[in-house]
């Protein structure tokens, strides 16, 4: 830590994006509108794209549904859908009190990566109805993004929809933490000199997101008996029977205990932390969740990211005092944010732009892959491990990656060259934020004053 920047300071610029949030949110009453991406020159334009020029459009697709992405937007627009169960740090708020999220994130969606993007909320918590919520809204989306739903019910909803949906669904809290998380691990472990098959991993938090995180990790070579999971009654062990009780219903969480702490350590996550190389932690919001005295415990060159929203479970301050020589969190404001927006944006920008049918473990892999490669040909170092919210180059380069894997797999809809994806990508990303800066400039959106 600076020697110029005191623990007050710090502790004030991580209040103030809550503080400049209430204010800006009022001021714009929201962060999202439809406008219309067509020019209108007169009014008799309105026969066109209205009645009755709009009927022969609506013949063609009758006629041949290949038409239906030619002719509308479909192609171009998703669904955030949730029932607002699980939000952020905030829990079981309700689809009111969650539809800023929803809106925030199709925000960046569309930011971002040049998606379309529509917050739903819906006024049920059954997986059932929520399942058939989005076969109902399937005609009109062209893939879903699960969001902020509770575990362990998430994954019951995810594989029906992926089964049952014949559009991408994919699940943010699950595949996208796990993505990102895996990117940013790539060019730590390259830092610090250590390999994945090597290193003792403690997971704190055995929800969605630390599930898809292990899930990915492993994939691409950790080893379940040299990782240690632990929920918020200890480490998880064979010998747990609370969880074998309800083993139907967690089976993940009873699966990581046969599978997972090869040496059948019982305890808390300090026993767990003891000679970790890795802490991945996605449990409740700090700070006080984790102390740097269980910090002090871990390995030499420790990598910890403490990603639990929307303040990380230790001050990254105090987890570089206590010996972590590698710390990353969810938050912008803070060195190496590992978070979902580098992600989910250019991931549906690739799947969008070849139509592929789904999003699988492989395509997951390749884009952490990606921004690894991406961040380290521009250069890294131990506070700046993985691209960055601002660097545009990145998002192109992981929708292109992501749209040729698709290819490769056999899964996309359309077959097309590597340049050729990129000269679609480019200017549907770049096109996005010029958009925005130009209507600021025009003076029809107000600038931002906090």
């Amino acid at each position: 830590m600076s020697q110029k920047v005191t623990k007050e300071e710090l502790l004030a610029k991580a209040k103030k994006p809550a503080q400049d949030a209430m204010k800006l949110h009022a001021d714009y009453r929201g962060k999202m509108q439809t406008m219309l991406k067509c020019q209108v020159r007169d009014f008799k334009d309105f026969a066109i794209y209205y009645t009755p020029g709009v009927a022969e459009p609506c013949r063609a697709i009758k006629a041949d549904e290949s038409k239906f992405h030619e002719l509308t937007n479909r192609g171009n627009t998703i669904a955030v859908v949730s029932d607002c169960t699980r939000v952020l740090g905030l829990g079981d708020i309700g689809p009111k009190a969650g539809y800023p999220v929803m809106e925030g994130k199709a925000l960046l969606f569309k930011y971002l990566g040049g998606v379309d993007c529509v917050p739903i909320c819906l006024g049920t918590k059954e997986p059932d109805e929520i399942v058939q919520a989005v076969k109902w809204l399937e005609p009109s989306f062209a893939g879903i993004n699960l969001e902020d739903i509770s575990y362990p019910k998430c994954f019951g909803i995810l594989e029906r929809c992926r089964k049952e949906v014949g559009i991408p669904v994919w699940h943010d809290d699950v595949q996208g933490t796990a993505t990102v998380m895996l990117a940013g691990l790539i060019n730590a472990l390259k830092i610090v000199g250590k390999k994945i098959e090597d290193c003792k991993i403690a997971f704190n938090g055995t929800g969605a997101a630390n599930t898809g995180c292990s899930r990915l990790l492993w994939a691409y070579g950790g080893k379940p008996g040299n990782s240690i999971m632990v929920d918020s009654k200890g480490i998880l062990h064979k010998g747990r029977k609370d969880l074998e009780e309800v083993k139907e219903k967690y089976a993940d969480k009873w699966r990581f205990c046969q599978i997972t702490n090869l040496e059948q350590r019982t305890g808390s996550l300090t026993e767990a932390l003891k000679g970790a190389d890795l802490l991945i932690s996605y449990s409740r919001s700090g700070p006080g969740v984790i102390t740097p005295e269980q910090i002090k415990l871990m390995a030499k060159d420790a990598i910890c990211f403490v990603a639990a929203n929307p303040i990380p479970e230790i001050w990254p301050w105090e987890c570089k005092e206590a010996g972590a020589r590698i710390v990353g969190t969810g938050r912008s404001d803070f060195p190496n944010q590992v978070n979902n927006s580098i992600g989910f944006p250019a991931i549906f920008r690739g799947v969008l732009d070849v139509g592929a049918k789904t999003i699988t473990d492989k395509m997951c892999v390749v884009a952490a892959e990606s921004l690894a490669r991406y961040a380290e040909e521009r250069g890294i170092s131990e506070d700046d491990i993985a691209p960055r919210m601002n660097e545009p180059e990145a998002y192109i380069r992981e929708a292109v990656d992501i749209g040729m894997e698709a290819q490769k797999e056999g899964i996309a809809s359309i077959t097309i060259s590597r340049e050729e994806l990129r000269q679609k990508v480019e200017p549907m990303i770049k096109g996005a934020k010029e958009q925005v800066d130009a209507l600021v400039k025009a003076g029809l959106i107000a600038k931002a004053v906090t």
